[in-house]
């Protein structure tokens, strides 16, 4: 499926192509979320702090694009899940790229990184840019295993429980706390 670009953008340039898919800071947050096997929408409202309306333009857009497929989980009521395409999850080696580029250059001086990445295969500490030394090559997504660091892992379960909190405090909120406690690992 070809991607609906902006009628203006008449260049052959992919980079260009490629920014106008998945060119913005949400995108990126929700491909990222993705592929760390988070799929429901407050999931990934939590973990991004997208709002609802922002959220639901992106999946949208990704979906339309190609990148991701909505999967009904739930009848009453009615409830997807998202997941990526082939075409999505080969944006793994971009997202490994800007993780590079952000430890290298975004933390602070002699910060910890926030996820240290392993290859499945033959247990080895991965390069920043998925490279296994042992191996010596680039290691496919599949077989790369994440372990977060333990204050990487705080910060995403305070997100989670804020979120939470906040949704099931929110004026007239109807919230299904079973639903939300469902995806609470």
């Amino acid at each position: 499926m070809a991607p609906k670009h902006d009628a203006g953008d008449d260049t052959l340039c992919p980079i260009a192509h490629s920014t106008g898919l998945v060119g913005d800071r949400w995108s990126i947050l929700i491909v990222r979320e993705l592929l760390m096997g988070q799929r429901r929408f407050q999931d990934l409202q939590a973990q991004t702090g997208a709002t609802s309306q922002m959220l639901a333009a992106r999946l949208k857009r990704l979906e339309a694009d190609g990148l991701i497929e909505r999967h009904p989980y739930s009848e009453r009521p009615p409830r997807h899940e998202y997941r990526l395409t082939p075409k999505g999850v080969d944006l793994m080696p971009v997202i490994l790229a800007l993780r590079a580029w952000g430890e290298r250059w975004c933390k602070p001086e002699g910060g910890q990184p926030a996820t240290r990445m392993f290859h499945r295969t033959c247990g080895s500490e991965l390069e920043l840019d998925g490279t296994c030394p042992a191996c010596g090559g680039l290691v496919p997504w599949p077989d790369m295993r994440g372990q977060p660091s333990q204050a990487y892992a705080d910060e995403r379960a305070r997100r989670l429980a804020e979120f939470t909190v906040h949704r099931r405090d929110a004026p007239g909120s109807q919230t299904d706390r079973s639903i939300i406690s469902d995806n609470i690992p």
